[in-house]
């Protein structure tokens, strides 16, 4: 019996492997999935893992969505984001009107690779057209730092303690 199922989950794994092991496409993804790669990869060894689809949430609160956005622009897959994003939302996010929000929410949460978001929101890469909107304008120039500003870090959470007084 052991034997059996040492035989089949082999086979199992087989069959899974296989299924992972496919050629990526060229150009923007429009899948959501981990692709791991970098600017000069051939992605010859290419493994694409499976994230569920993004959601746009209708219905949701403003002050609900403006919340989430902010802890998602907080807790990135990479520093260079957390920091980015987050001095963006402090600035922006609450004075966002409701279409912008939906850019915003669409911009961080569909894409999967966070390296995407750094490299067009620095105009590394060219942004898909998707993304392209107020939203990604607005990102790009703050990405300049036209005044300087020492962005070593995330900003304390204390701020929305003296918005809310």
């Amino acid at each position: 019996m052991n034997m059996l199922s040492a035989v089949v989950a082999k086979r199992l794994v087989a069959g899974v492997c296989r299924a992972a092991w496919r050629p990526a496409a060229a150009g923007p993804v429009s899948s959501r999935s981990y692709r791991g790669d970098t600017p000069d990869d051939t992605r010859g060894d290419l493994i694409e893992i499976p994230l569920p689809p993004w959601e746009e949430k209708p219905g949701e609160p403003t002050d609900i969505k403006r919340r989430r956005l902010l802890y998602e622009s907080r807790k990135r897959g990479m520093l260079e984001n957390c920091i980015l994003l987050s001095l963006f939302a402090k600035r922006y996010l609450n004075t966002m009107s409701e279409k912008q929000l939906q850019q915003y929410d669409r911009l961080i949460n569909e894409p999967s690779n966070d390296w995407d978001i750094y490299y067009w929101a620095t105009e590394a890469q060219p942004t898909p057209e998707v993304y392209q909107g107020e939203v990604m304008d607005m990102l790009k120039e703050f990405t300049k730092n036209h005044n300087h500003e020492q962005r070593l870090d995330a900003p304390s959470l204390e701020y929305l303690e003296k918005e809310n007084q």
